[in-house]
Protein backbone atom coordinates (compact mmCIF):
# COMPACT_ATOMS: atom_id res chain seq x y z
CA UNK A 1 0.00 0.00 0.00
CA UNK A 2 2.72 2.46 1.00
CA UNK A 3 4.81 1.52 -2.02
CA UNK A 4 1.89 2.14 -4.38
CA UNK A 5 1.15 5.48 -2.69
CA UNK A 6 4.78 6.60 -3.06
CA UNK A 7 4.87 5.56 -6.71
CA UNK A 8 1.68 7.51 -7.34
CA UNK A 9 3.11 10.62 -5.67
CA UNK A 10 6.39 10.37 -7.59
CA UNK A 11 4.48 9.93 -10.85
CA UNK A 12 2.35 13.02 -10.05
CA UNK A 13 5.44 15.13 -9.23
CA UNK A 14 7.33 14.10 -12.36
CA UNK A 15 4.32 14.79 -14.57
CA UNK A 16 3.69 18.27 -13.14
CA UNK A 17 7.15 19.64 -12.41
CA UNK A 18 8.65 22.39 -14.59
CA UNK A 19 12.11 20.80 -14.73
CA UNK A 20 12.78 18.29 -17.49
CA UNK A 21 13.70 14.80 -16.19
CA UNK A 22 15.12 11.96 -18.29
CA UNK A 23 16.39 8.45 -17.53
CA UNK A 24 18.80 6.73 -19.88
CA UNK A 25 20.43 3.36 -19.94
CA UNK A 26 24.21 3.16 -19.67
CA UNK A 27 24.58 3.45 -23.44
CA UNK A 28 22.60 6.71 -23.47
CA UNK A 29 19.33 5.21 -24.73
CA UNK A 30 16.29 7.04 -23.37
CA UNK A 31 13.92 4.96 -21.26
CA UNK A 32 11.89 7.77 -19.67
CA UNK A 33 11.18 11.45 -20.21
CA UNK A 34 8.64 13.45 -18.23
CA UNK A 35 6.21 15.82 -20.05
CA UNK A 36 8.51 18.83 -19.48
CA UNK A 37 11.37 16.98 -21.22
CA UNK A 38 9.10 15.90 -24.07
CA UNK A 39 8.05 19.52 -24.63
CA UNK A 40 11.59 20.85 -24.38
CA UNK A 41 13.16 18.40 -26.81
CA UNK A 42 10.11 17.45 -28.90
CA UNK A 43 10.47 13.81 -27.86
CA UNK A 44 8.28 10.93 -28.93
CA UNK A 45 8.75 8.19 -26.34
CA UNK A 46 7.06 5.60 -28.57
CA UNK A 47 10.43 5.12 -30.24
CA UNK A 48 13.82 4.43 -28.64
CA UNK A 49 16.74 6.81 -29.23
CA UNK A 50 19.91 7.93 -27.56
CA UNK A 51 19.61 11.17 -25.60
CA UNK A 52 22.00 13.08 -27.86
CA UNK A 53 20.04 12.02 -30.97
CA UNK A 54 17.05 13.96 -29.58
CA UNK A 55 18.99 17.23 -29.91
CA UNK A 56 18.86 19.02 -33.30
CA UNK A 57 22.29 19.10 -34.97
CA UNK A 58 22.34 22.88 -35.43
CA UNK A 59 24.83 25.57 -34.51
CA UNK A 60 24.58 26.29 -30.80
CA UNK A 61 23.83 22.75 -29.63
CA UNK A 62 27.36 21.33 -29.72
CA UNK A 63 27.99 21.90 -26.02
CA UNK A 64 24.78 20.16 -24.94
CA UNK A 65 25.34 17.16 -27.22
CA UNK A 66 28.92 16.79 -25.99
CA UNK A 67 27.76 17.08 -22.37
CA UNK A 68 25.36 14.13 -22.81
CA UNK A 69 28.04 12.05 -24.53
CA UNK A 70 30.61 12.83 -21.81
CA UNK A 71 28.11 12.01 -19.07
CA UNK A 72 27.33 8.63 -20.55
CA UNK A 73 30.80 7.63 -21.67
CA UNK A 74 32.78 8.88 -18.67
CA UNK A 75 30.09 8.29 -16.02
CA UNK A 76 31.09 11.33 -13.96
CA UNK A 77 29.29 11.70 -10.65
CA UNK A 78 27.62 14.14 -10.92
CA UNK A 79 28.22 16.29 -14.03
CA UNK A 80 26.79 19.85 -14.08
CA UNK A 81 26.90 22.60 -16.67
CA UNK A 82 25.01 25.60 -18.05
CA UNK A 83 24.66 25.26 -21.82
CA UNK A 84 22.69 26.75 -24.71
CA UNK A 85 20.06 24.79 -26.61
CA UNK A 86 18.25 25.60 -29.89
CA UNK A 87 15.08 23.62 -30.62
CA UNK A 88 13.65 22.65 -34.00
CA UNK A 89 11.68 25.92 -34.21
CA UNK A 90 14.84 27.98 -33.67
CA UNK A 91 13.98 29.10 -30.13
CA UNK A 92 17.05 29.53 -27.92
CA UNK A 93 17.21 28.29 -24.33
CA UNK A 94 19.74 28.49 -21.50
CA UNK A 95 19.75 25.22 -19.55
CA UNK A 96 21.27 24.06 -16.29
CA UNK A 97 21.90 20.32 -16.76
CA UNK A 98 22.78 17.74 -14.09
CA UNK A 99 23.69 14.15 -14.96
CA UNK A 100 23.93 11.67 -12.09
CA UNK A 101 25.19 8.10 -12.24
CA UNK A 102 25.46 6.36 -8.87
CA UNK A 103 28.36 4.16 -9.97
CA UNK A 104 29.81 2.48 -13.02
CA UNK A 105 27.75 -0.59 -12.12
CA UNK A 106 24.50 1.41 -12.05
CA UNK A 107 22.01 0.63 -14.78
CA UNK A 108 20.57 4.13 -15.15
CA UNK A 109 21.68 7.73 -15.60
CA UNK A 110 19.40 10.45 -14.25
CA UNK A 111 19.29 13.77 -16.14
CA UNK A 112 17.60 16.82 -14.62
CA UNK A 113 17.35 20.03 -16.68
CA UNK A 114 16.34 23.43 -15.32
CA UNK A 115 15.42 26.15 -17.83
CA UNK A 116 17.23 29.39 -16.91
CA UNK A 117 16.03 31.32 -19.98
CA UNK A 118 13.53 33.59 -18.18
CA UNK A 119 15.91 34.29 -15.28
CA UNK A 120 18.74 35.22 -17.66
CA UNK A 121 16.40 37.50 -19.63
CA UNK A 122 15.41 39.28 -16.41
CA UNK A 123 19.08 39.58 -15.40
CA UNK A 124 20.03 40.90 -18.85
CA UNK A 125 17.23 43.48 -18.83
CA UNK A 126 18.14 44.52 -15.28
CA UNK A 127 21.77 45.03 -16.32
CA UNK A 128 20.70 47.45 -19.04
CA UNK A 129 18.78 49.58 -16.54
CA UNK A 130 21.51 49.51 -13.88
CA UNK A 131 24.89 47.83 -14.40
CA UNK A 132 26.13 44.20 -14.37
CA UNK A 133 27.63 44.69 -10.90
CA UNK A 134 24.43 46.07 -9.37
CA UNK A 135 22.31 43.43 -11.12
CA UNK A 136 24.50 40.67 -9.65
CA UNK A 137 24.36 42.29 -6.20
CA UNK A 138 20.56 42.60 -6.18
CA UNK A 139 19.77 39.21 -7.74
CA UNK A 140 22.41 36.95 -6.21
CA UNK A 141 23.36 38.24 -2.74
CA UNK A 142 21.37 37.68 0.48
CA UNK A 143 21.10 41.43 1.17
CA UNK A 144 20.51 42.39 -2.47
CA UNK A 145 16.92 43.53 -1.96
CA UNK A 146 17.21 44.92 1.57
CA UNK A 147 17.14 48.61 2.39
CA UNK A 148 20.21 50.09 4.02
CA UNK A 149 23.90 50.20 3.38
CA UNK A 150 27.35 50.04 4.87
CA UNK A 151 30.40 52.26 5.07
CA UNK A 152 33.01 51.53 2.41
CA UNK A 153 36.25 53.14 1.23
CA UNK A 154 35.80 53.81 -2.50
CA UNK A 155 36.78 56.11 -5.32
CA UNK A 156 34.07 58.17 -7.01
CA UNK A 157 34.40 59.23 -10.66
CA UNK A 158 32.18 61.95 -12.06
CA UNK A 159 32.24 62.91 -15.73
CA UNK A 160 30.35 65.55 -17.67
CA UNK A 161 30.33 66.99 -21.19
CA UNK A 162 31.37 70.60 -21.66
CA UNK A 163 29.06 72.98 -23.51
CA UNK A 164 26.41 70.29 -23.88
CA UNK A 165 23.49 72.65 -23.20
CA UNK A 166 24.37 74.71 -26.27
CA UNK A 167 24.78 71.55 -28.36
CA UNK A 168 21.40 70.19 -27.24
CA UNK A 169 19.66 73.41 -28.27
CA UNK A 170 20.76 73.17 -31.89
CA UNK A 171 20.47 69.42 -32.54
CA UNK A 172 17.17 67.67 -33.40
CA UNK A 173 16.05 65.42 -30.53
CA UNK A 174 16.56 62.19 -32.49
CA UNK A 175 20.12 63.12 -33.41
CA UNK A 176 20.83 64.22 -29.84
CA UNK A 177 19.69 60.86 -28.43
CA UNK A 178 21.71 58.91 -31.01
CA UNK A 179 24.83 60.91 -30.26
CA UNK A 180 24.46 60.64 -26.47
CA UNK A 181 23.65 56.91 -26.56
CA UNK A 182 26.76 56.22 -28.64
CA UNK A 183 28.87 58.28 -26.24
CA UNK A 184 27.43 56.50 -23.18
CA UNK A 185 27.95 53.10 -24.84
CA UNK A 186 31.63 53.76 -25.49
CA UNK A 187 32.21 55.11 -21.99
CA UNK A 188 30.31 52.25 -20.31
CA UNK A 189 32.50 49.68 -22.07
CA UNK A 190 35.64 51.38 -20.72
CA UNK A 191 34.19 51.64 -17.22
CA UNK A 192 33.30 47.94 -17.15
CA UNK A 193 36.83 46.97 -18.21
CA UNK A 194 38.20 48.83 -15.18
CA UNK A 195 35.75 47.28 -12.67
CA UNK A 196 33.73 50.46 -12.24
CA UNK A 197 30.05 50.39 -11.33
CA UNK A 198 27.82 52.95 -13.04
CA UNK A 199 25.44 54.29 -10.41
CA UNK A 200 23.50 56.39 -12.90
CA UNK A 201 23.64 58.63 -15.95
CA UNK A 202 23.06 62.23 -14.87
CA UNK A 203 21.87 64.02 -17.99
CA UNK A 204 25.08 64.02 -20.02
CA UNK A 205 27.18 63.04 -16.98
CA UNK A 206 28.17 59.68 -15.52
CA UNK A 207 28.38 58.78 -11.81
CA UNK A 208 30.71 55.82 -11.23
CA UNK A 209 31.96 54.09 -8.08
CA UNK A 210 35.05 51.89 -7.79
CA UNK A 211 35.07 49.50 -4.83
CA UNK A 212 31.31 48.88 -4.45
CA UNK A 213 29.26 46.75 -4.47
CA UNK A 214 32.26 44.51 -5.20
CA UNK A 215 35.02 45.64 -2.85
CA UNK A 216 38.66 45.84 -3.97
CA UNK A 217 41.64 47.66 -2.50
CA UNK A 218 43.14 49.33 -5.62
CA UNK A 219 39.99 51.32 -6.39
CA UNK A 220 41.83 54.66 -6.69
CA UNK A 221 44.26 53.40 -9.33
CA UNK A 222 41.43 51.66 -11.19
CA UNK A 223 39.44 54.92 -11.26
CA UNK A 224 42.34 56.99 -12.61
CA UNK A 225 43.24 54.35 -15.23
CA UNK A 226 39.61 54.27 -16.27
CA UNK A 227 39.39 58.07 -16.54
CA UNK A 228 42.49 58.20 -18.73
CA UNK A 229 41.13 55.54 -21.07
CA UNK A 230 37.76 57.34 -21.17
CA UNK A 231 39.46 60.55 -22.27
CA UNK A 232 41.54 58.72 -24.87
CA UNK A 233 38.39 57.02 -26.18
CA UNK A 234 36.87 60.44 -26.93
CA UNK A 235 38.93 60.59 -30.14
CA UNK A 236 36.96 57.61 -31.44
CA UNK A 237 33.68 59.07 -30.19
CA UNK A 238 34.34 62.34 -32.02
CA UNK A 239 35.43 60.56 -35.21
CA UNK A 240 32.06 58.76 -35.15
CA UNK A 241 30.28 62.08 -34.45
CA UNK A 242 31.91 63.81 -37.44
CA UNK A 243 31.11 60.83 -39.67
CA UNK A 244 27.42 61.19 -38.74
CA UNK A 245 27.33 64.98 -38.93
CA UNK A 246 27.33 65.56 -35.16
CA UNK A 247 29.51 68.07 -33.26
CA UNK A 248 32.63 67.06 -31.38
CA UNK A 249 32.32 66.57 -27.62
CA UNK A 250 34.60 67.53 -24.72
CA UNK A 251 34.47 65.74 -21.38
CA UNK A 252 35.81 66.63 -17.95
CA UNK A 253 36.42 64.02 -15.24
CA UNK A 254 36.86 64.47 -11.48
CA UNK A 255 37.86 61.72 -9.01
CA UNK A 256 37.83 61.74 -5.21
CA UNK A 257 38.46 58.86 -2.79
CA UNK A 258 37.12 58.34 0.70
CA UNK A 259 34.30 56.82 2.76
CA UNK A 260 30.72 56.52 1.49
CA UNK A 261 27.54 54.80 2.59
CA UNK A 262 26.76 52.33 -0.20
CA UNK A 263 23.61 50.26 -0.48
CA UNK A 264 19.93 50.25 -1.35
CA UNK A 265 18.45 53.72 -0.90
CA UNK A 266 14.75 54.58 -1.07
CA UNK A 267 11.47 53.11 0.14
CA UNK A 268 9.86 49.69 0.08
CA UNK A 269 8.01 50.76 -3.07
CA UNK A 270 11.06 52.07 -4.97
CA UNK A 271 14.74 51.59 -4.28
CA UNK A 272 18.02 51.98 -6.10
CA UNK A 273 21.58 51.04 -5.34
CA UNK A 274 23.59 54.18 -4.64
CA UNK A 275 26.39 55.91 -2.75
CA UNK A 276 25.96 58.94 -0.52
CA UNK A 277 28.30 61.08 1.53
CA UNK A 278 30.80 63.91 1.32
CA UNK A 279 33.09 61.87 -0.95
CA UNK A 280 30.40 61.87 -3.65
CA UNK A 281 29.71 65.58 -3.18
CA UNK A 282 33.39 66.53 -3.48
CA UNK A 283 33.86 64.37 -6.58
CA UNK A 284 30.96 66.21 -8.22
CA UNK A 285 32.32 69.58 -7.15
CA UNK A 286 35.77 68.73 -8.50
CA UNK A 287 34.33 67.61 -11.82
CA UNK A 288 32.76 71.06 -12.27
CA UNK A 289 36.26 72.61 -12.19
CA UNK A 290 37.67 70.33 -14.90
CA UNK A 291 38.14 71.47 -18.46
CA UNK A 292 37.33 69.38 -21.49
CA UNK A 293 39.94 66.63 -21.91
CA UNK A 294 41.10 66.86 -18.28
CA UNK A 295 41.32 64.23 -15.56
CA UNK A 296 41.46 65.87 -12.12
CA UNK A 297 42.05 63.96 -8.87
CA UNK A 298 42.15 65.09 -5.26
CA UNK A 299 45.11 64.60 -2.96
CA UNK A 300 43.12 61.83 -1.24
CA UNK A 301 43.07 59.87 -4.50
CA UNK A 302 46.68 60.64 -5.32
CA UNK A 303 47.85 59.37 -1.91
CA UNK A 304 46.09 56.02 -2.43
CA UNK A 305 47.91 55.18 -5.67
CA UNK A 306 51.10 53.18 -5.44
CA UNK A 307 52.18 54.11 -8.96
CA UNK A 308 53.46 57.64 -9.48
CA UNK A 309 50.93 59.99 -11.05
CA UNK A 310 52.12 62.29 -13.80
CA UNK A 311 51.02 65.72 -12.53
CA UNK A 312 50.32 68.39 -15.15
CA UNK A 313 48.90 71.10 -12.90
CA UNK A 314 48.09 71.68 -9.22
CA UNK A 315 45.23 73.80 -7.94
CA UNK A 316 42.73 74.02 -5.07
CA UNK A 317 39.24 75.14 -4.19
CA UNK A 318 37.33 75.83 -1.00
CA UNK A 319 34.42 73.37 -0.59
CA UNK A 320 31.14 74.77 0.68
CA UNK A 321 31.01 74.69 4.47
CA UNK A 322 34.75 74.00 4.84
CA UNK A 323 37.54 76.22 6.13
CA UNK A 324 40.28 74.25 4.39
CA UNK A 325 40.99 74.30 0.69
CA UNK A 326 40.90 70.99 -1.17
CA UNK A 327 44.04 70.40 -3.25
CA UNK A 328 43.62 68.71 -6.60
CA UNK A 329 45.75 67.83 -9.59
CA UNK A 330 45.30 67.62 -13.34
CA UNK A 331 46.97 64.32 -14.24
CA UNK A 332 48.44 62.94 -17.45
CA UNK A 333 48.73 59.29 -16.48
CA UNK A 334 50.18 56.69 -14.15
CA UNK A 335 53.85 56.22 -14.98
CA UNK A 336 54.54 52.88 -16.62
CA UNK A 337 50.83 51.97 -16.85
CA UNK A 338 48.66 54.50 -18.67
CA UNK A 339 49.00 57.89 -20.30
CA UNK A 340 46.64 60.59 -21.47
CA UNK A 341 46.97 61.32 -25.18
CA UNK A 342 48.32 64.81 -25.82
CA UNK A 343 49.13 65.56 -22.19
CA UNK A 344 52.16 67.74 -22.86
CA UNK A 345 52.71 70.96 -20.91
CA UNK A 346 50.94 74.09 -22.10
CA UNK A 347 52.67 75.68 -25.09
CA UNK A 348 51.71 79.30 -25.48
CA UNK A 349 51.40 81.28 -28.68
CA UNK A 350 51.07 85.07 -28.75
CA UNK A 351 48.15 86.40 -30.74
CA UNK A 352 49.09 88.64 -33.68
CA UNK A 353 47.21 91.40 -31.92
CA UNK A 354 45.84 91.47 -28.38
CA UNK A 355 42.05 91.23 -28.43
CA UNK A 356 39.93 93.55 -26.34
CA UNK A 357 37.59 91.54 -24.12
CA UNK A 358 34.49 92.37 -22.13
CA UNK A 359 33.77 89.70 -19.54
CA UNK A 360 31.17 88.99 -16.87
CA UNK A 361 31.33 86.86 -13.74
CA UNK A 362 28.98 83.90 -13.34
CA UNK A 363 27.27 83.05 -10.09
CA UNK A 364 25.90 79.56 -10.50
CA UNK A 365 24.32 79.65 -13.97
CA UNK A 366 23.49 83.36 -13.84
CA UNK A 367 25.59 85.96 -15.65
CA UNK A 368 26.22 88.99 -13.41
CA UNK A 369 25.35 92.38 -14.97
CA UNK A 370 28.61 94.24 -14.19
CA UNK A 371 31.03 94.22 -17.16
CA UNK A 372 34.82 94.04 -16.79
CA UNK A 373 37.48 94.92 -19.34
CA UNK A 374 40.56 92.96 -20.31
CA UNK A 375 42.79 91.81 -23.14
CA UNK A 376 43.40 88.31 -24.45
CA UNK A 377 47.10 88.25 -25.32
CA UNK A 378 48.06 84.56 -25.68
CA UNK A 379 46.32 81.25 -26.42
CA UNK A 380 47.69 77.74 -26.00
CA UNK A 381 48.49 75.81 -29.17
CA UNK A 382 45.70 73.32 -28.46
CA UNK A 383 43.21 76.15 -27.93
CA UNK A 384 42.25 75.04 -24.40
CA UNK A 385 43.82 77.94 -22.48
CA UNK A 386 44.17 81.69 -22.80
CA UNK A 387 46.02 84.50 -20.99
CA UNK A 388 43.66 87.28 -19.88
CA UNK A 389 45.24 90.59 -18.76
CA UNK A 390 42.86 92.60 -16.58
CA UNK A 391 42.82 94.95 -13.63
CA UNK A 392 40.00 92.99 -11.99
CA UNK A 393 40.87 90.62 -9.16
CA UNK A 394 39.75 87.16 -10.27
CA UNK A 395 40.05 84.30 -7.80
CA UNK A 396 40.94 80.81 -8.93
CA UNK A 397 38.01 78.75 -10.31
CA UNK A 398 35.89 81.85 -11.09
CA UNK A 399 33.56 81.25 -14.06
CA UNK A 400 33.49 83.88 -16.80
CA UNK A 401 31.51 84.76 -19.89
CA UNK A 402 33.70 86.51 -22.47
CA UNK A 403 32.56 88.77 -25.30
CA UNK A 404 35.11 89.16 -28.05
CA UNK A 405 33.90 90.93 -31.17
CA UNK A 406 30.61 89.33 -32.10
CA UNK A 407 31.00 86.03 -30.24
CA UNK A 408 30.58 84.81 -26.66
CA UNK A 409 32.67 82.15 -24.98
CA UNK A 410 32.82 80.68 -21.47
CA UNK A 411 35.94 80.08 -19.40
CA UNK A 412 37.18 79.30 -15.91
CA UNK A 413 40.06 81.03 -14.11
CA UNK A 414 42.75 78.44 -13.41
CA UNK A 415 45.55 80.63 -12.07
CA UNK A 416 46.25 84.31 -11.39
CA UNK A 417 49.84 85.55 -11.77
CA UNK A 418 51.95 88.54 -12.66
CA UNK A 419 51.41 88.08 -16.39
CA UNK A 420 47.63 87.90 -16.00
CA UNK A 421 45.00 85.21 -15.45
CA UNK A 422 45.33 81.83 -17.05
CA UNK A 423 41.84 80.81 -18.13
CA UNK A 424 40.59 77.51 -19.46
CA UNK A 425 37.88 77.64 -22.11
CA UNK A 426 34.84 75.57 -21.19
CA UNK A 427 32.80 76.47 -24.28
CA UNK A 428 33.90 78.16 -27.51
CA UNK A 429 31.40 78.85 -30.28
CA UNK A 430 32.06 78.44 -33.98
CA UNK A 431 34.07 81.36 -35.27
CA UNK A 432 35.82 82.03 -31.95
CA UNK A 433 39.32 81.11 -33.16
CA UNK A 434 38.85 83.22 -36.28
CA UNK A 435 37.63 86.16 -34.19
CA UNK A 436 40.76 86.21 -32.02
CA UNK A 437 43.07 85.69 -35.01
CA UNK A 438 44.13 82.17 -34.01
CA UNK A 439 43.26 80.58 -37.41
Amino acid sequence: MLSELLQSRVHYILNNMEDAVCLTEMNGELVYANPAAERLFGLDMNGRAKIWDAIPYVEGNDALIQLFIDGVMEKKKPLRAVVDYVNNEGARFHLHVTLTCESEESEMILIVIHDLTSLIKVHSAFERYTSPEIADFVLTTPDGEKQGGKSLEVSILMSDLRGFTAISQRLPSGDLINMVNHYFGEMAAVIQRHRGTIIEFLGDGIFVVFGAPQEFSDHAEAAVSCAIEMQNAMAGVNAWNLEHGYPELDMGIGIHSGPVIAGNIGSNQKMKYGCIGETCNLAGRLESFCLGGEVCVTKATRDRINGKLKILMESSFLPKGSRKKLVFYSVGGIEGKSALNGDEKIRWRKLPKAKEVVFYLLKGKAVQPEPHAGRLTEVSEDGKYGLLVTGAVLPSMENLMLRIGGVEAYAKVRHSGRRGCRIGFTMKPEGFDKEIGRD
